[in-house]
């Protein structure tokens, strides 16, 4: 229906669908974290029905063709990080548990959710003894961060953008001693074309 006049100027009404089925694709694990967020900036941005179906034509149809969600690996509620005078990462395309408990014990751990499979956002409690964690959260994902540092420091990113409308959340909850919680924002890895 949309492919027979891709020229068509689009309504706020069609870019908040195709935003509603991006997320729900985000949150199925077709799309990554990064990838979510590029595509509902480029969806509020759309002009015409081309563009927006773009951003979906690598997506199933409807939910009849989806597989079923609860007979695939199920998502542990909590999954634990934890590094003691060594190190830890979580990198590449992963789906991380709802909430994820970091301990840094005279060691370091490293989160990148720049390809992470999540479009609710994600639960981080990082808590480094003498230690670090680091996290690193794509552009126009919104960052929430709470906690203490005693003996240490805790940042967040220093962020000049604005988060994009709808995006994931990821919330840190640091509580530091001797060490410190990193949350920096970086720009998605470019990926070879063809």
């Amino acid at each position: 229906m949309g492919e027979q006049h891709p020229e068509l100027r689009v309504s706020d009404a069609e870019r908040e669908a195709t935003v509603v089925r991006l997320r729900e694709a985000g949150g199925e694990g077709r799309l990554t974290l990064e990838e979510l967020a590029e595509r509902v900036e480029l969806a509020d941005a759309a002009r015409t029905r081309g563009d927006l179906d773009a951003l979906t034509a690598d997506l199933p149809d409807s939910p009849a063709w989806r597989e079923t969600p609860v007979l695939d690996a199920p998502s542990k509620e909590r999954r634990w990080i934890v590094a003691i005078m060594g190190g830890e990462a979580r990198k590449g395309r992963w789906r991380p548990s709802r909430r994820t408990n970091a301990v840094a014990i005279m060691g370091g751990i490293d989160i990148d959710l720049r390809e992470a499979e999540l479009a609710d956002g994600a639960e981080i409690l990082a808590i480094p003894v003498m230690g670090a964690v680091s996290i690193t959260v794509p552009e126009g994902v919104s960052v929430e961060m709470s906690g203490i540092a005693l003996l240490g420091g805790n940042s967040g990113p220093d962020d000049k953008v604005l988060p994009l409308p709808n995006s994931p959340v990821v919330r840190v909850r640091a509580f530091s001693l001797m060490g410190g919680v990193v949350v920096e924002r970086k720009e998605a890895r470019r990926r070879r074309a063809g």
